[in-house]
């Protein structure tokens, strides 16, 4: 039973992490699949996994929030972007990283997840064009923020994906060792 418990658990992880290609916040969904682990999973034994490495997750998590939000916020704010501009690019890319998500590349599999992380700094590009250009901007100055916003997503999501492996590596070397 509990190399079942351990097996849906990697798996859980694996989705988590990889839907932050969509936006979703994978690294949180692999905390509280830890955390739900640690609670009704085995104690003791080879699967067990402690409370040390729930707060190493924890903590690891926090840290992919800071690394996406100021890589996006650096992107917008050194283009010159506004409030309404980031917030237009974070809707925009949520929006744009499920549509690539259906639409996807032809490519099996790693298609539909390029496309989701492309079509989400697209949605991050065309959200905070639009809502530069709703605020008065002209058209090059709304379009110079949608390319930052652009490079902040995908940089972002990168920076987070990286220590969603990190996280990743922890929760397998917590159930192995």
């Amino acid at each position: 039973m509990n190399f079942l418990w351990a097996f849906l658990l990697v798996v859980v992880t694996a989705v988590g992490w990889l839907s932050q290609l969509i936006g979703l916040p994978g690294n949180w969904i692999i905390v509280a699949a830890v955390a739900l682990y640690v609670w009704l999973g085995p104690t003791d034994g080879v699967a067990a996994i402690g409370m040390e490495a729930l707060g190493v997750l924890v903590a690891l998590a926090v840290l992919g929030e800071v690394v996406e939000f100021v890589a996006a916020s650096a992107g917008v704010t050194k283009a010159g972007g506004s409030r309404r501009g980031a917030l237009g690019a974070l809707s925009g890319s949520i929006v744009g990283g499920v549509v690539g998500l259906f639409v996807g590349l032809p490519i099996p599999i790693v298609g539909s997840l390029a496309a989701a992380l492309v079509f989400g700094g697209l949605g991050a590009l065309v959200g905070a064009f639009m809502a530069e250009t709703a605020q008065g901007r002209d058209f090059d100055t709304s379009l110079s923020v949608g390319k930052a916003a652009f490079l902040g997503r995908i940089v972002g999501t990168l920076g987070k994906m990286i220590v969603g492996s990190v996280m990743v590596v922890v929760t397998l070397a917590a159930l192995v060792l």
